[in-house]
């Protein structure tokens, strides 16, 4: 449920920092671009960016592009980015949403495995083992 305007002002004025605040709402925060979202995630999330390279399987290079807003990643880097961040399904809708691209699906068979694999804490490499035993498309 979104929060009132309101709301969101009265949860600003309690916070004793604005990392506070952000961590508390950030469903609810409009960021300008893809590299913010990213810095904010991983600063929230207490994570190194060569870390969240590593977890989310990307070449580095291109990786640090997508990072410094040079290139716009497909709909599946970004989800790899998202495994990443260690993102919730709501965060990672949000992120995917910054970006033009729908949310994951429930309806959508590739989509509801990724869904699982993000519910369950599953790791990008545990996901694309769950896919390609369904003969579905890997994240790549």
């Amino acid at each position: 449920m979104k929060k009132t305007t309101d709301e969101l002002l009265k949860s600003l004025k309690s916070k004793k920092t604005l990392e506070e605040y952000f961590s508390d709402n950030h469903s609810e925060i409009f960021f300008e671009s893809l590299p913010e979202i990213i810095e904010f995630f991983i600063a929230s999330k207490k994570l190194s960016k060569s870390e969240v390279i590593r977890k989310s399987q990307i070449e580095r290079h291109y990786a640090y592009q997508i990072i410094s807003g040079e290139k716009k990643p497909s709909r599946d880097k970004l989800i790899m980015l998202c495994f990443g961040l260690e993102l919730s399904l709501d965060e990672m809708g949000q992120v995917l949403k910054k970006c033009g691209y729908s949310e994951l699906y429930p309806r959508d068979l590739r989509d509801s495995v990724i869904i699982f694999s993000v519910y369950h804490n599953m790791s990008l490499m545990d996901t694309n083992e769950l896919l390609f035993d369904m003969k579905l498309k890997i994240l790549q």
